[in-house]
């Protein structure tokens, strides 16, 4: 992992929106980068497949945003538009 992607994964830096995404029956709560960037990064890269562009998309906009607060608009957005994609919101 880059000093970029560990940045991402442990950033406290607040997302523009909390997600609440109903997964195996449990609600995941994700309002930070970290919980954002944790959230997509751990699951399989097969599970996200179907959704590349925009995950790729979101891991980018998240690991500028943990590097620059001013960005969490933009890692926002891309994580909205990756969830409504995949239908988890």
């Amino acid at each position: 992992m880059t000093v970029i992607a560990d940045g991402a994964s442990d950033s406290d830096t607040p997302l523009r929106a909390i997600f609440k995404i109903s997964l195996n029956g449990q609600t995941v709560s994700i309002g930070t980068v970290g919980q954002a960037y944790r959230f997509i990064t751990n699951l399989s890269s097969i599970e996200w497949i179907e959704f590349r562009a925009l995950h790729a998309d979101a891991v980018g906009a998240l690991q500028r945003a943990a590097g620059n607060a001013m960005l969490t608009v933009q890692a926002t957005n891309a994580l909205r538009a990756l969830f409504v994609r995949a239908k988890l919101l």
